[in-house]
């Protein structure tokens, strides 16, 4: 028994495996599910289950209109087990009156057809009574145990029951369309058996006690095969899964699910030949043409399957190891392929058996044996022994080149040459299970678990990364020398020499990679079938071109590059204008840029850091991009992000292209250009801009101005007082002689008050905040190279003196809203030609200074040229909730709304994400505190995380913002608004999307229509309409056809609210949610961690 998990629990009652997903339900005696989902004992085409009680009968229900069906009635006591058959109109049951019944319920289902069917396609129909008789009889009355039977079950494909009773028996039943017999009687338990139950696979029977065992009996000999105890737990309960090899056990402390036996092929791969086992037959499978063909028959005997494999291309032999649950009655065989056989009748060689754990080759005519008292044997060919090698506590060898093996112990593995009977080198890694060796035997991947599972990646000289998964890894290949393609349950994956890791695609069942070539993996499944699946290796092949450097080879993967930190190689690769913009800001920002490494005489890297070059040249294309694209929100960006590197030039420009006078007011006054101070002053003027026209007089420190602007708006105190402060004793006289005595009160002058007078500028800033000068690298010299690092085209003269390139005042118009004109608002010299577009003359009013001309590639700069070592930046907080976790709320958190967006789209199908902005944005916002650290600096962040008590430098989680309470509460209130009949604010509560749709289809104006027509209906209860569908039967309505879908025709699901389409419908947008497609293949919503073990 290979046990998969268990859990603690109440007693375990009742069993049953999910189909398709990973779930189990488990029933608990004190009246409790361990997981709440729908019984797997349900018919076929129909909405209905089984149910047996202490009542002495049997009902079936109809779980969607909650009604029961039907009422089967016959037993004389406490009905234990009922369940249908999986593909007949049959039901069988198990009472304590000792009676075993199968019950005929084709009448049932004839009165059930869908509308159109015709009788042939009832299965199993004998005759319909139509005089009233019952839809379900008794079919087979089964008489044999002494005691009352627990549990009764159907053969999946053969007319076979099995019973288990109270008389510590096992039953095997036969039946046919007249009369059922019992075939044999297995015995062996010695208290109540419980329950039993066929394998679906295999010609088995298992059964479980209250004696605490379970027993497996091979059907045709009617004997025991297998027996598993527990200590201290009786066992109440079987079930078995439909389509994998699962099993779970149900006892007094909870359930176990497990397996028979391990379904890992064994195999071994040479050249381009593999080898596998596969139902006692040794086959071989050409990678080249895909033939594969059995080439001998193995020797039976052994009821263990085979454990593993080594194959000797020069002998052409195979050791094949069996492993059996006492490690001591573990053995090998080792046999001589023949050379020629029949693929249709292959021949049988004798082989040679001896006791051994395992048995690997180690040259050409020997092999290593580690035998049960776990000491080392070479053996040769004849299978004797030729001498002893003693070695360290092992507990496993492995394969590791001729004359060499790899010894396992508790603490590591250690590689050990035979011949010289010494070890050379050792890896800390514990309970290593698979070891996969490169193509030229320089890199080999330890498979192993520990905890959490581990795949180390080694030379042995060095550990080169180790790498954690949550669940097992199950097998592994080569696909280049650097590149390691492995499998877990659930994806294929790749692993990097250098750490880097990822997932390549999805399973639908777990597979065991044999061989990787190009875009195709070559591989086996569990049933030991050879599949071929197609790969996209982009990805890893980019990242181990980017590691090596060969910037050549790279392809364009721009997300990874932005995501890694490489937008200046992802830049080189874009051409779409918008891209180009994002990316280029992203490299001249300083909080994104990183320390690149270099090879080096003394020091093994180099620092590239924001430097003067490097600034000008990424401006200078997001420059271009901005002005291929003319919007604001581009200028708004570019400007916010040149000032952060010191460019005011350009920001001045961004500033004038989106009219922001506010801001460039404020640019002119700390960069001390008084001359274009004042002309902000008087464009505010002439656009009445009241509150301007006095900040710019303020700044400028003009009181006369400020004295004019307050007389002419009215406010004659204020500027009394402004005149009378700053010593213009004319301008207050004459003020104050226009107040009226009588009604209003001349005010009073503070002669403490204080000069409102701005410091003049000592040295008004000409040029852009100085930067350090550093070397430019590959990509960055690729980009000057194609043109796009010459002069920027931006060359205003913002030097100029005076009144230059503004015009007269007298020449500045503007329209009605105060904006000037493109091309007259700044005269003849501000003019804008058409093909700019609008805004003001950036071309002629901008002088950029001379630093900002990119020198050419081949500059290489001056000599002895000094550098600047940064620290290096580290990985932020939310960059880390995105790499630790895979729910797509963790990824809104931390902001990543790309990420969570394909999360969403893969687990339940959304495509439209709009209706989703404001959770999004309300998510993100709970993410992050906000406190102050320095005055006029922005606020700092803070980023609370779930599991800050274990988390350590790099494993947190964002905070959890709701609490279960808080849910709860929420249920309630959607309990609330349900039973008043308040659909507008339920659906708005507690489903966001289906609210959109509900509001903007049936609210209000269709609900008020919709009431009248039911009102009229009521009155005259007729059909004006005859309406095409049963009402007897089941079914389903097209949200978009409004047709009905009747039990077993083909229907396409929306992933998230489960609405059933026609198949037309695929691939369109849900009518219901709106914002998810019709028919997608998902994964299911992942809320917890634990769904992902």
């Amino acid at each position: 028994m290979l046990t998969k998990f268990e859990t603690k629990s109440a007693r375990v009652k009742g069993l049953s495996f999910h189909p398709k997903r990973p779930w189990i339900l488990a029933s608990l005696h004190n009246g409790c599910f361990l997981f709440k989902h729908f019984d797997l004992y349900n018919f076929q085409e129909y909405p209905w289950i089984l149910s047996a009680s202490d009542d002495q009968t049997i009902r079936i229900w109809n779980w969607q209109s909650r009604t029961c069906v039907c009422v089967l009635t016959g037993h004389n006591h406490y009905v234990m087990c009922a369940q249908f058959h999986p593909s007949e109109d049959l039901v069988v049951s198990a009472s304590l009156d000792q009676t075993v019944r199968v019950w005929d319920i084709s009448g049932l289902r004839k009165k059930n057809l869908s509308p159109g069917a015709v009788d042939t396609e009832v299965r199993g129909i004998s005759g319909v009574d139509l005089f009233g008789a019952s839809d379900a009889v008794v079919k087979h009355v089964l008489e044999g145990h002494d005691r009352g039977v627990n549990w009764a079950a159907f053969h999946p494909s053969m007319p076979l029951i099995v019973s288990g009773a109270d008389d510590r028996q096992v039953k095997i039943w036969r039946m046919n369309e007249s009369k059922a017999w019992e075939l044999d009687t297995c015995r062996g338990h010695y208290n109540n058996v419980s329950c039993a139950v066929f394998h679906p696979r295999q010609e088995l029977i298992l059964s479980n006690s209250e004696d605490k065992s379970i027993r497996v009996w091979d059907m045709s000999k009617r004997t025991g095969v297998q027996t598993f105890r527990r200590d201290h737990d009786r066992f109440w309960v079987l079930g078995a899964h439909p389509n994998l090899n699962l099993f779970a056990a149900g006892h007094d402390s909870g359930m176990l699910v497990f397996k028979l036996e391990r379904e890992r092929p064994a195999y071994a791969v040479y050249g381009n030949m593999l080898y596998y086992v596969k139902d006692r037959f040794l086959r071989q499978l050409d990678f080249n043409s895909s033939k594969d063909t059995a080439v001998m028959q193995l020797r039976s005997g052994s009821k263990f399957p085979v454990f593993s494999m080594s194959y000797n291309p020069a002998e052409n032999a195979v050791l094949l190891c069996t492993r059996a649950t006492n490690l001591e009655n573990s053995t090998y065989d080792l046999y001589s392929i023949p050379r020629e056989s029949d693929s249709q009748n292959p021949d049988a060689p004798e082989g040679k058996r001896s006791s051994g754990l395992t048995a690997v080759w180690v040259a050409r005519n020997r092999f290593a044996v580690l035998d049960r008292m776990h000491s080392l044997l070479i053996k040769n060919l004849k299978n004797e022994i030729v001498k002893k090698v003693q070695v360290p506590s092992c507990e496993e060898i492995f394969y590791a080149g001729t004359g060499s093996l790899l010894l396992r112990d508790a603490e590591g593995v250690t590689l050990f040459d035979v011949q010289q009977k010494r070890s050379l080198a050792t890896v800390k890694i514990a309970k290593v299970k698979y070891v996969v060796w490169s193509s030229d035997a320089n890199h080999v991947a330890l498979l192993a678990k520990h905890g959490s599972e581990n795949s180390l990646i080694a030379t042995f000289k060095e550990s080169l990364c180790n790498i954690h998964e949550n669940i097992r890894v199950k097998s592994g290949a080569w696909a280049e020398n650097e590149v390691f393609i492995y499998t877990t349950s659930n994806h294929i994956k790749y692993a990097l020499t250098s750490g880097d890791h990822g997932i390549i695609r999805t399973l639908d069942l777990p597979i065991y990679v044999t061989r990787v070539r190009g875009n195709s993996v070559y591989c086996l499944d569990r049933e030991c079938r050879p599949r071929v699946l197609n790969i996209d290796p982009t990805e890893y092949r980019f990242k181990l071109a980017l590691v090596n450097r060969k910037y050549e080879e790279v392809s364009s993967i721009i997300a990874y590059l932005q995501k890694k930190g490489y937008p200046e190689v992802a830049l080189h690769f874009v051409k779409d204008e918008k891209t180009r913009f994002s990316l280029a800001l992203e490299c001249g920002n300083i909080e994104v840029y990183r320390t690149n490494i270099y090879g080096g005489s003394s020091l093994q890297h180099f620092c590239l850091n924001r430097c003067s070059f490097l600034i000008c040249l990424f401006l200078q294309v997001a420059l271009e991009a901005a002005k291929a694209l003319d919007e604001r929100s581009c200028w708004e960006r570019l400007g916010e992000a040149a000032l952060l590197q010191g460019h005011h030039q350009v920001v001045e420009m961004c500033y004038q292209r989106t009219k922001n006078f506010d801001k460039l007011t404020f640019l002119y006054l700390i960069t001390g250009n008084l001359a274009k101070l004042r002309k902000m002053m008087k464009i505010a003027e002439i656009r009445k801009d009241m509150s301007g026209h006095y900040q710019g007089a303020l700044y400028l420190g003009d009181v006369s101005e400020r004295v004019r602007i307050l007389k002419n708006c009215g406010q004659k105190s204020l500027a009394y007082l402004t005149a009378a402060t700053h010593g213009m004793d004319e301008e207050a006289e004459s003020l104050k002689e226009t107040f009226d005595l009588e009604k209003e009160m001349v005010p009073e002058v503070d002669p403490n008050a204080q000069l409102l007078q701005p410091p003049p500028p000592i040295n008004p800033l000409d040029t852009n905040w100085p930067l350090l000068t550093v070397s430019k690298g590959f990509f960055e010299g690729a980009i000057a190279a194609k043109g796009r690092a010459g002069q920027m085209v931006a060359d205003l003269d913002m030097d100029a003196s005076g009144g230059e390139g503004w015009g007269e005042d007298a020449e500045l118009h503007l329209d009605e809203d105060g904006f000037m004109d493109a091309q007259e608002g700044l005269g003849d010299e501000g003019a804008i030609g058409k093909e700019e577009g609008g805004g003001w003359d950036v071309e002629e009013d901008l002088d950029l200074p001379p630093e900002l001309d990119v020198p050419s590639v081949g500059g290489g700069g001056a000599e002895g040229d000094g550098f600047f070592v940064p620290p290096t930046k580290g990985t932020s907080t939310t960059q880390m909730w995105c790499n630790n976790s895979q729910l797509a709320v963790d990824h809104l958190l931390a902001g990543s709304f790309e990420t969570a967006m394909r999360l969403l789209h893969d687990q339940v199908g959304v495509v439209q994400f709009g209706p989703y902005k404001q959770l999004f944005m309300q998510t993100l916002s709970r993410g992050r505190t906000c406190y102050l650290g320095l005055p006029s600096l922005p606020c700092l962040h803070s980023y609370p995380q779930r599991n800050w008590k274990d988390s350590g430098a790099k494993g947190g989680l964002p905070a959890v913002g709701l609490r279960l309470s808080d849910l709860i509460s929420r249920l309630q209130q959607c309990y609330q608004l349900t039973t008043a009949g308040s659909w507008p604010p339920f659906f708005f509560f507690f489903f966001p999307c289906v609210y959109i749709f509900i509001n903007n289809l049936l609210f209000p104006s269709l609900l008020f229509q919709t009431r009248k027509i039911l009102a009229a209906c009521e009155k005259s209860l007729t059909d004006a309409h005859q309406l095409n569908y049963d009402p007897h039967n089941p079914f389903d309505i097209c949200p978009a056809s409004f047709t009905p879908l009747y039990r077993g025709r083909p229907v396409e699901k929306c992933p998230l609210s489960g609405a059933c389409y026609c198949p037309k419908y695929k691939g369109e947008v849900c009518t219901v949610t709106l914002v998810t497609e019709i028919g997608k293949d998902v994964i299911g919503l992942r809320v917890s961690p634990l769904q992902f073990r």
